[in-house]
């Protein structure tokens, strides 16, 4: 097995600076998942109106809450995180200490994907080298049509992204940002578009989220009634099909 080091992923530490503080308390009610049980659970923190702003892991290390996100987007994130804290005393910044590594294999530490078990596993590590996974993980997470990041995500609303089909989301929770309009979606059924990883040479420009040349690859926003059933992966199909 290949310990790969995914080298554009950070770690955005939350950290309680005083006991009467609760980090799991903090972020339960700003993001979209529940953190109140075991984790790493897949999360996303929202716009008011219920679209995708940030995607991320939900690790936790003693009291502390670990993000295992996008590099080039942990900094936002956490200027993001900060306007909710307020006076709180509960301290968000980069651990640079600490590195995300994958494996399409399982390993003494690492945990199954929380969205997709044949996503391989992944977890976090003080050894911060080795070998680079990221362009394997690219396509190993493409071949399996699951899309992921600002670039694909960036905008749309979080149930056009899969995110029931991807256990990114909770409806037992309670409120979080963007709650109100993603609970009407769910039980309206009314998802009416969907990310899907579709072949380049089939993919509609005006309705491309992100482009992978070198993989022949695309990630296109599309309307569900357009949609191929027969060409999906079995997860999404099942999804949309209920």
């Amino acid at each position: 097995m290949t310990h790969s080091l995914l080298k554009n992923r950070s770690i955005v530490r939350l950290h309680t600076e005083e006991p009467s503080e609760d980090v799991r308390n903090f972020l339960q009610g700003l993001i979209t998942n529940d953190v109140s049980g075991e984790l790493p659970v897949y999360a996303a923190l929202l716009s008011a109106q219920g679209k995708a702003m940030f995607d991320f892991f939900v690790w936790s290390e003693g009291e502390d809450i670990l993000l295992d996100c996008e590099a080039e987007t942990a900094e936002n994130l956490i200027k993001r995180l900060s306007l909710y804290r307020l006076r709180r005393k509960i301290t968000i910044g980069l651990d640079e200490t600490l590195a995300v590594r994958w494996s399409t294999d399982g390993d003494n530490g690492a945990a199954a994907d929380p969205r997709l078990s044949d996503l391989g596993f992944r977890w976090l590590s003080q050894d911060t080298g080795g070998e680079l996974g990221d362009e394997a993980y690219l396509a190993h997470r493409l071949s399996h049509g699951v899309p992921e990041g600002h670039s694909e995500l960036g905008d749309i609303l979080w149930l056009e992204t899969n995110a029931v089909e991807l256990s990114g989301v909770s409806f037992e929770k309670g409120c979080y940002i963007g709650q109100e309009n993603t609970a009407r979606m769910n039980w309206r059924k009314k998802v009416n578009r969907r990310l899907v990883v579709v072949p380049l040479e089939q993919s509609d420009e005006k309705r491309r989220k992100a482009a992978y040349p070198e993989l022949g690859l695309a990630v296109d926003h599309l309307r569900v009634a357009d949609l191929d059933h027969a060409k999906l992966p079995a997860w999404q199909a099942a999804g949309i099909r209920e």
